[in-house]
């Protein structure tokens, strides 16, 4: 869950960071610093790399926050300054491509199309004998679980930068698609594009392991 309940408002929190209140920046570091820094890992090579993207991006808001102006909330102007940075910091690294533009690693069929039935089938489209995805086995042990959660975590890693960021902040930090959308500057078709892709792969990889197991 994110913290965000437990802080001020946005505009006594600007007010704040523009008057150089130290609890107040505190606060905002601890609440976010955490998803920003899975968020900015998403771009980056290296765990050292995306920390040096965080600190780089509260130095920034610091000395930017006069010039922020309310359009949209205070953390979204601050999460797009941390992925403006990744950005940079990864097309340097040679991890991604530009953002916003869907890319072949974004297209093609999300689902081995020889799980459907064919064209000139009685069902044309729908689910082969056992081609639909089953219910997963509920890990038991916690050695089970640790290893389920390793599987998991590898799969998102393995993820284009795009469709990675996309899914930490649906599906681990919580966001809506409307501010994952503003977050990343990206269109609302291509957020669930990139989503839909990046869940499949996943799902994927964990039905593998949980067959072969």
């Amino acid at each position: 869950m994110r913290p965000d309940s437990a802080l001020p408002a946005d505009d006594i929190l600007v007010a704040d960071l523009r008057n150089g209140v130290e609890s107040s920046f505190a606060l905002v570091v601890d609440a976010w610093s955490g998803s920003m820094l899975r968020l900015a890992r998403s771009f980056v090579s290296t765990h050292a790399s995306a920390e040096e993207v965080v600190q780089e991006a509260w130095l920034a808001v610091l000395q930017g926050i006069d010039r922020f102006e309310g359009r949209s909330s205070l953390k979204t102007w601050v999460y797009r300054i941390l992925v403006n940075l990744a950005k940079k910091r990864g097309v340097k690294e040679h991890r991604i491509v530009p953002f916003a533009v869907l890319t072949a690693e974004d297209e093609g069929p999300s689902v081995d199309p020889a799980r459907f039935r064919p064209p000139g089938d009685p069902y044309p489209g729908h689910w082969v004998a056992g081609g639909k995805p089953q219910p997963w086995p509920e890990p038991g042990s916690a050695a089970e679980q640790a290893e389920t959660g390793r599987v998991l975590a590898a799969a998102v890693a393995a993820l284009p930068a795009r469709q990675r960021a996309v899914l930490t902040l649906r599906d681990i930090e919580g966001y809506s698609a409307e501010e994952v959308c503003a977050m990343l500057e990206v269109s609302a078709g291509n957020q669930r594009v990139l989503l839909h892709r990046a869940r499949s792969t996943v799902r994927a990889a964990l039905e593998e392991y949980f067959a072969a197991d």
